[in-house]
C-alpha cells in the first residue's frame, strides 16, 4: 500500500499518527486502520516519520513482543515497546490508543498490595490522571480516590450515550453511601466487585446491601480461582456462596495467572469449574 494512500485512510481523533501492534489480540484491544496483531503485511509500506508502538500486555508474550519489534523494524526506523509486561510506569490514558474505544482509565496504581495482584509492583501507589471520556471504567481502584476526583468521573459518565460499566472492579472496603448516590443518577450496565479469597466472602452482605437496588443482570463478581492451595470443590462453594440463588452476584471464574513467561493451561482437574462459572448461562440453567 503506498504511503500516501495509508496517510488517506480513515483518522483516529487524538491519537496523532502512529501504528500500534499488538502480541495479543482481546476484547479490549483496538481495531481500526492503525492496529496490527502480527508482522507487517507485505502490502505495506509505512511512513518514514511515523512511530511503530509495539504493546506487550502478558508476560508470556515478551518474546513475541521483541520477535515483533524486530520485525517492524525493517517497516520504520521509529519501532519502540512496552505494555504492561515490559514495565515502566504508564502516563496519562489516551482513549482508543492502546485499547479500543469506549474504555478509559482515570487512575493508575493502587494503594493496596494484594500479594495475588501487580499492579502495585508495575504502577506503584494510587495517583489520580486526566479524566478521558469512556463508559467502560477500567481503573485498578476507583473508589479509593479523592471525592473530587470520582464526582468529575461520574460526571463525565452523565455525558455518555451508553451505560456505565465498571469493569475496573468496585473495592467493596471503600463502597460507601455516597458512591450509592452517585450510581443512582446515571445509567449503570454492569457493577463488578471481587471476591478473590474465602476473606472476601465476609464482605459479601455489605455490597449486597448498598448495590441490592440493581438487578443481578448488572450486579457481577471476579472470583480468583486455581492459586496456591486452592481447589476446584473450595471454589465451587466460593461461587456457589456469591451467586446465592440469585441473590447475591454474578460469579466470573478466573483461573490465576503467574507472571511469567509460561502461560498456565487450565488443567483437567479445573475445566469443569472454571468453564462452568465463567459463564452465566451454564450456571444459571434449570437443567
Amino acid at each position: 500500500m503506498p504511503a500516501a494512500e495509508f496517510i488517506r485512510r480513515r483518522r483516529i481523533k487524538g491519537l496523532e499518527k502512529m501504528i500500534r501492534v499488538f502480541a495479543t489480540k482481546t476484547d479490549w484491544t483496538p481495531t481500526d486502520d492503525f492496529a496490527f496483531y502480527d508482522e507487517p503485511p507485505l502490502y505495506l509500506k509505512v511512513p518514514k516519520k511515523m512511530p511503530v508502538k509495539i504493546s506487550v500486555t502478558f508476560t508470556w508474550d515478551i518474546k513475541k513482543g521483541n520477535r515483533l519489534c524486530s520485525a517492524w523494524m525493517h517497516q520504520s526506523k521509529d519501532v519502540s515497546i512496552g505494555g504492561p509486561s515490559i514495565g515502566g510506569p504508564p502516563g496519562d490514558f489516551i482513549p482508543g490508543r492502546f485499547l479500543k474505544e469506549g474504555i478509559t482509565i482515570t487512575s493508575r496504581g493502587c494503594p493496596k498490595k494484594c500479594p495475588w495482584c501487580l499492579v502495585s509492583q508495575r504502577e506503584g501507589g494510587l495517583r489520580e490522571i486526566n479524566i478521558a471520556p469512556g463508559y467502560i471504567i477500567q481503573d485498578n481502584n476507583l473508589l479509593a480516590c479523592s471525592h473530587g476526583h470520582i464526582e468529575k468521573v461520574f460526571e463525565m459518565l452523565s455525558r455518555q450515550k451508553r451505560a456505565a460499566q465498571f469493569k475496573g472492579g468496585l473495592d467493596v472496603d471503600y463502597l460507601g453511601h455516597w458512591h450509592i448516590d452517585l450510581m443512582k443518577q446515571i445509567r449503570i450496565g454492569e457493577l463488578w466487585i471481587a471476591c478473590d479469597s474465602e476473606k472476601g466472602l465476609a464482605k459479601l452482605p455489605k455490597a449486597r446491601d448498598l448495590l441490592g437496588d440493581w438487578p443481578i443482570d448488572k450486579r457481577r463478581c471476579y472470583v480468583l480461582v486455581g492459586y496456591e492451595g486452592d481447589t476446584p470443590e473450595a471454589a465451587q462453594r466460593r461461587c456457589e456462596r456469591i451467586y446465592d440463588n440469585e441473590n447475591g452476584f454474578l460469579p466470573f471464574a478466573q483461573y490465576y495467572q503467574l507472571p511469567t513467561a509460561q502461560r498456565r493451561i487450565v488443567t483437567k482437574e479445573w475445566h469443569f469449574t472454571v468453564r462452568k462459572w465463567s459463564r452465566p448461562a451454564a450456571y444459571r440453567s434449570k437443567k
